[in-house]
């Protein structure tokens, strides 16, 4: 029973920085995309170069985790939070120039993708057997939430200081928000058991099929995240409420849909889940990247913010993964390991895509851009349905 309590404790501590954070992270990303259009001047190109440096850290996580492997998931989550809070505190204080803008980018981003696969590892951990896609889908949707008012507050802003550049004052409130939660992280006393395999690179012939998801669900996925909002301001000149706004929506969808996802991926299994978001995402990339052209540009700019809401929603699926590992693993400690490998095999092609997606958008069009993404969907799919789910 007391066993129980503490692990309730800090599971309550745990959502509660994740929410601070989440908001913290929504003022953020609310203003992020403008800023670097509007203010650093950065076009197509240079949004995807960005975007590398902003993804690079995930590829170097497996060096990272390797070099810090006696420590817990508590203590690397708690590292993160401190880095991103940092980051953002000196993206307020730098001047607007392209290479210390990107170098910030990175430094931030190193705190953003350490603490990626901790908040799932100890969400996993914190929830009782067969319940791991529901605290998932809890965890999402304490994100959601805080992320929401994060977008709310910047609509608010732009609104009441219309015209006026409200970036650098947004990025001070992020960042004091961000220290607030690394606060409270505190409250979280190390439970997860170190694994010395963290000494070496953790890839295992038994995971080869969840790798090869992370690299076709991250190529995917990349496209929408990096052009999505791009697309919007440089195309169809969407300014940073809009924007926010837009977030605002797909953070309420999101939050509806994301403890229904995690019952979903419990009731029918992780498989059919990884399969059936593909037909959604095929439709969402052809309205995303032909709208303008079976429309007027006013109905089209509307078609692509409901098509952004629905690839969020979709998005959610991926939670069906590390359901998967943890199906497979044999420990809490191997599907920690796996899990962080993860994140940095599918950054060994959003990297990529981040750099050739700006180049292909710039030569070749939106269009081939969001077919890209939709085969990549497809190839997700289709190797998902190799996967054989052992009958229990």
């Amino acid at each position: 029973m007391t066993e129980i309590y503490k692990r309730n404790t800090r599971y309550k501590a745990f959502l509660l920085s994740l929410l601070l954070s989440a908001i913290g992270f929504g003022l953020y990303k609310g203003v992020i995309d403008n800023y670097l259009a509007e203010v650093v001047g950065m076009g197509e190109m240079d949004r995807g170069v960005a975007e590398f440096f902003r993804e690079l850290p995930g590829l170097l996580l497996i060096l990272v985790l390797a070099v810090f492997y006696r420590s817990s998931a508590e203590k690397m989550y708690k590292a993160g939070l401190v880095i991103m809070a940092l980051g953002l505190l000196l993206q307020a204080l730098i001047a607007p120039a392209k290479a210390m803008v990107i170098a910030v980018i990175f430094f931030f981003s190193m705190g953003e993708h350490l603490q990626l696969g901790m908040k799932n590892t100890l969400s996993l951990e914190y929830s009782h057997s067969g319940r791991g896609g529901q605290a998932l889908g809890y965890q999402n949707a304490a994100q959601q939430i805080g992320q929401l008012a994060g977008y709310i507050a910047v609509v608010v802003i732009v609104a009441v200081f219309a015209g006026t550049r409200i970036f650098k004052p947004v990025f001070v409130v992020a960042a004091a928000i961000l220290g607030v939660a690394a606060l409270v992280s505190f409250r979280l006393t190390g439970s997860s058991t170190t694994d010395p395999s963290k000494r070496r690179f953790y890839f295992r012939r038994k995971f080869r099929k969840y790798y090869m998801l992370e690299v076709f669900y991250g190529a995917r996925k990349q496209v929408f995240f990096t052009f999505g909002p791009y697309v919007l301001i440089l195309f169809y000149g969407a300014d940073a409420g809009v924007i926010s706004l837009l977030f605002a929506i797909s953070a309420i969808s999101c939050f509806i849909f994301s403890p229904l996802i995690g019952k979903l991926i419990d009731r029918v299994g992780y498989k059919p889940v990884m399969i059936g978001d593909t037909l959604v995402l095929v439709i969402v990339c052809f309205f995303y990247g032909f709208a303008h052209h079976l429309f007027s540009m006013h109905t089209a700019f509307v078609v692509c913010c409901v098509n952004y809401v629905l690839d969020s929603v979709i998005s959610l699926a991926s939670m069906a993964s590390n359901v998967y590992v943890q199906d497979i693993s044999d420990s809490p400690e191997e599907m920690r390991a796996t899990i962080s490998t993860g994140i940095s095999v599918n950054h060994l092609i959003t990297i990529l895509i981040a750099l050739l997606g700006g180049w292909i958008w710039k030569t070749l069009g939106i269009e081939t851009l969001f077919i890209l993404s939709a085969v990549l969907g497809l190839c997700n799919s289709a190797y998902a349905a190799t996967i054989k789910v052992a009958r229990k």
